[in-house]
């Protein structure tokens, strides 16, 4: 199975210069804890943030609302293709210990993302657990 057959499509992401407070809205909105995080001027995916950068970010660090997106996000943007399988994107989840993929298409443009979630509902079970397993353990 292919990781386009079970991915979320066309997925909303922001801007470098979108604050943490955007961010927050923009996950409540879209009921999610995951935003992709793009580079206008270079045409790609430059990083990722997640409910809890916000978090750590607004409260632990005490950082004002209004800091960029690009202060906080995650710079390695791990990522699979459309055409890879899924268990392909499985381990590398599982070898990151992350949740959740970033999917390119063949010209290396966004077009989806593909969480354990995804996997535990079109795949085996036994697969997202043994990831989640091992993500959970520190």
């Amino acid at each position: 199975m292919q990781v386009k057959e079970i991915m979320s499509s066309k997925p909303e992401f922001l801007l470098t210069t979108a604050t943490i407070t955007e961010a927050a809205k923009k996950m409540r909105e879209l009921d999610t804890g995951f935003l992709p995080i793009g580079d206008k001027a270079k045409d790609k995916i430059v990083g990722i943030v997640t409910d809890r950068d916000l978090v750590i970010s607004a409260l632990a660090n005490k950082n004002p609302l209004d800091t960029p997106v690009k202060n906080v996000m995650h710079k390695d943007v791990w990522y699979c293709f459309e055409s890879d399988d899924v268990k392909k994107a499985f381990e590398s989840m599982k070898e990151k210990k992350i949740r959740r993929l970033i999917v390119l298409n063949k010209d290396k443009k966004l077009s989806g993302v593909v969480s354990l979630g995804d996997i535990a509902l079109h795949c085996d079970t036994k697969l997202s657990g043994e990831a989640l397993k091992k993500i959970s353990v520190h």
